[in-house]
């Protein structure tokens, strides 16, 4: 083994994980190990996207849920998804497509091999929910191309007005009970029983209750999670493979049990080296992390007593926080209206709507971005949101730029000096606020 390998191996027995920390590790872990042992056991697998899944209904079928962007997710803070997307520009792919799909198609090429060390089971069902990312489209065009199997598309009109309309959701359901749900019953051999799906559209509700209380808590001074770098732990189960199952249930009043301790005892939230310690600076992030260098980014924020209290991110896989539940009394229409509130699926001016109130909501100092250059469902508009939330909210902005799961485009030393900057800009604005009272 090199000295490079021994000091990473190093580093990650040295990383501190709070108890929620670990059972989502061990949730992931564990899902994996039944995902890759579909081909043994005769489970069937389901494909799909984290962005307005359906995994209450996928579950009624028994099929295992594989999300493709997770799995580069996982490549990424594993850090094997750079040798991955050089594999899929070798194969032709552009350098300006998304790193998830490149991360995806190169591992494809290598083995397509999990993060527990065995291979990804074909899967028998592609099920696209459509949600304003076009990407989604042409990666499951690709997937196609590679594994040949039944293919589901479930179309969510884009809220480009802001309004969900009784035509909207009239034509979602409509799709989901002439198209989906027949063509999931024949891949699985198991008829769908409406009953199954609102018992866990029940448990759905109840966790996200739990979540939404979680993250909420960030309005508390210190604020006892970061609901950014933190933050992707905490929606692990429920934007993925667990949402409406009884596991979630628990994982989310584990979770709100801990968030509880932390305020009672106001401390701020657990980093990789600890308990933050003096929180002197609150953020919202637009924008996903860099995941190939997470810990690394995250310390830059925390060695700084910077933390952040809301962002966007955290809201790609539903906006609980703004008032949506899944209702188990009206079982396809909630499907349809949680794909058409989720993050990825709003307009600009919703999302400038949506970061200006988190700014007051949550006291902010002010916005960051973190541009990605490979996702442009992201980064399309951001420097016209900045601006708009500027003026409106009279807080600085600053914007940094990296990328999904490509190495190549993480440049510490250029991050940190503009995050030093900004952090200094803050610090002007409060000393000329303080002489002016």
């Amino acid at each position: 083994m090199n000295t490079t390998t021994t000091q990473q191996k190093t580093a990650l027995r040295d990383v501190h994980k709070d108890a929620s920390m670990r059972k989502q590790k061990a949730m992931m872990a564990a899902h994996y190990d039944r995902l890759t042992a579909a081909p043994q056991t005769g489970e069937k697998v389901c494909s799909t996207f984290v962005p307005g899944n359906l995994n209450e209904l996928i579950d009624c079928f028994g099929l295992v849920n594989n999300l493709p962007e997770i799995n580069a997710i996982q490549n990424g803070l594993r850090r094997v998804s750079g040798q991955y997307v050089l594999e899929a520009e070798k194969i032709g792919h552009s350098e300006d497509v998304c790193t998830y799909v490149k991360s995806d198609i190169g591992m494809m090429a290598k083995g397509n091999i999990a993060p527990n060390g065995q291979p990804f089971p074909k899967p028998d069902v592609l099920l696209l929910s459509y949600t304003g990312c076009f990407t989604f489209m042409k990666w499951f065009e690709l997937l196609r191309e590679q594994y040949r199997c039944e293919t589901i598309m479930l179309h969510t009109p884009y809220l480009g007005d802001g309004t969900v309309t009784p035509n909207m959701i009239e034509y979602m359901v409509r799709q989901l009970r002439d198209e989906v749900i027949p063509k999931l019953e024949r891949v699985s051999g198991v008829k769908f029983d409406i009953d199954k799906l609102r018992e866990r559209l029940a448990r759905s509700a109840q966790a996200e209750e739990d979540l939404v209380y979680v993250l909420r808590s960030a309005r508390a001074r210190p604020s006892p999670i970061d609901a950014y770098f933190g933050g992707i732990y905490y929606i692990g189960p429920i934007f993925g493979a667990f949402r409406g199952s009884e596991d979630a249930l628990e994982y989310y009043r584990f979770l709100r049990a801990e968030v509880d301790e932390r305020i009672a005892a106001g401390t701020g939230p657990v980093t990789p080296d600890g308990d933050m310690g003096v929180e002197k600076y609150r953020l919202v992030v637009e924008g996903p992390p860099n995941y190939t260098n997470f810990r690394q980014f995250w310390k830059m924020f925390y060695d700084e007593g910077a933390v952040v209290v809301a962002s966007s991110y955290t809201k790609v896989g539903g906006v609980y926080d703004l008032g949506f539940r899944h209702d188990p009394r009206k079982p396809l229409e909630t499907l349809a209206e949680y794909c058409l509130g989720v993050y990825t699926n709003r307009s600009l001016p919703m999302r400038i709507d949506m970061l200006s109130r988190y700014l007051e909501e949550y006291q902010a100092d002010g916005l960051l971005i973190n541009s990605i250059k490979s996702c442009n469902s992201f980064s399309a508009g951001q420097l016209l949101m900045m601006r708009e939330i500027e003026r409106r909210t009279g807080k600085p902005g600053a914007f940094i730029e990296s990328d999904l799961v490509d190495p190549r485009y993480f440049s510490a030393a250029n991050i940190k000096n503009r995050l030093e900057s900004y952090f200094q800009m803050i610090e002007q604005r409060r000393s000329g606020a303080a002489h002016a009272a």
